[in-house]
């Protein structure tokens, strides 16, 4: 049995994208719907026998109908090569109140062939054409449907999170009680783990909320073949037997992603074997999509003609069809010498400029070889330091100590 593994779509983020002009979407969107057709004609190619998806379809939970219409038209193809596929609710697919419908009930609503909705902690069989699946579903836990408990009136917030997980780990240990150990069974949760890596800059503010956070202890790997799991960004191995992995985004959202691949996992059952020995790390691959990349061009100039290292650096990145930011350490001298316009030119094959940042080194005030504190000395003695301290040329320096005595006396006389 082979299954593919994918999550966090995030379809809406349209940061750096500019109107595609054929289509008039954001570039942005397309870059995604691009990441998601690779997907699905992976699935198809590779014989997939069912897609499991970790949550997160959308950036709101609120999406609009083109996102809409772009996620189901390729959930639909899915579907229509015979692969079932199994939505989980991710953070970002809850509504804001418990009474409203999540972003993906509308599967469940129109009653799609073969398409499973979790939206609810709870058991899925899949009926694939390599047999049936065991599906054990932990969507994004509504924090907020926990709060309406009496038991919780009056308790921090860490103690909160610790009973939220601990009755995550229950509801899990309970399902797995549950399931035939002659069936293949895989584990999905939308959750974030104790031992997981978090992608801050990008993930923070994609975040909402607070949020319990589960140890691996608490997932019963016992019970299950694999693990897949949505909510952070980077792809991650948190353990080899059982398999449990994030499979990570599908595209970079910010520059705090500028180095991870994206893309899904494909992973092989043997079904022959009993449970605990049906995959092994050597069946489980990460398939890397092609993701717009994100550049940062560094550079801190030596020469006080900042410009021509500048651009050799630009034109050393691979910045054509990406999002580039450079960041500029200058001097003020290098500062005002810097062609800004040049830069730009020197981007124009990038798909988006999104900031050229320039940082002011001020240098630090030189001591004039004196003990002597700044206000003992008179205006001729710290200018001839000052000289002494520049290197001035001896005749140099006499003649410019000779014309500012001359308007040091001038001025004092005119007091």
């Amino acid at each position: 049995m082979r299954l593919l593994h994918f999550a966090d779509l995030h379809i809406g983020v349209e940061n750096y994208g500019r109107p595609d002009p054929q289509t008039g979407l954001s570039t942005r969107l397309l870059d995604f719907l691009a990441a998601f057709d690779e997907l699905v004609e992976t699935a198809i190619s590779e014989g997939v026998d069912a897609v499991i998806f970790a949550g997160d379809a959308y950036k709101s939970r609120n999406p609009e109908q083109t996102h809409q219409r772009e996620f189901a038209t390729r959930v639909m193809r899915l579907v229509q090569a015979g692969i079932p596929v199994y939505l989980l609710v991710g953070n970002h697919d809850l509504p804001n109140m418990i009474t409203r419908a999540n972003a993906l009930e509308i599967f469940t609503t129109l009653g799609v062939h073969q398409v499973h909705v979790g939206a609810r902690l709870g058991l899925t069989v899949m009926q694939t054409r390599a047999g049936p699946l065991q599906v054990v579903g932990v969507p994004w836990p509504s924090v907020s449907q926990w709060l309406r408990r009496d038991e919780y009136k009056n308790m921090t917030l860490d103690e909160i999170d610790k009973l939220l997980a601990a009755g995550i780990a229950d509801h899990i240990s309970a399902v797995a009680d549950q399931l035939d150990p002659a069936l293949p069974a895989v584990l999905t949760a939308h959750i974030a783990m104790s031992d997981s890596i978090v992608k801050t800059r990008s993930e923070q503010w994609m975040t909402i909320g607070r949020f319990p956070k589960l140890n691996r202890s608490d997932l019963r790997l016992d019970a299950f073949d694999y693990v897949a799991l949505g909510h952070h960004h980077a792809f991650q191995v948190l353990n080899e037997r059982p398999p449990v992995l994030y499979a990570g985004s599908t595209q970079r959202v910010d520059f705090g992603e500028e180095d991870d691949d994206k893309g899904f996992v494909l992973l092989d059952l043997d079904l022959a074997k009993p449970r605990g020995e049906r995959v092994t790390m050597d069946g489980v691959r990460f398939r890397p999509v092609t993701a717009r990349r994100f550049v940062t061009v560094e550079v801190r100039p030596r020469a006080e003609d900042p410009m021509p290292e500048v651009l050799a650096r630009i034109a050393r990145a691979p910045v054509d069809g990406a999002i580039v930011r450079v960041l500029l350490t200058l001097t003020p001298a290098q500062a005002a010498g810097l062609d800004e316009r040049a830069i730009r030119q020197a981007l124009a094959g990038a798909h988006t400029v999104a900031t050229i940042t320039k940082s002011i080194e001020r240098g630090a005030r030189a001591r004039l070889g004196t003990d002597r504190r700044a206000e003992e000395l008179t205006p001729a003695e710290a200018l001839a330091l000052y000289f002494d301290h520049k290197q001035t040329p001896p005749d140099r320096k006499a003649e410019l100590l000779r014309v500012a005595r001359d308007i040091i006396e001038g001025a004092a006389d005119a007091g």
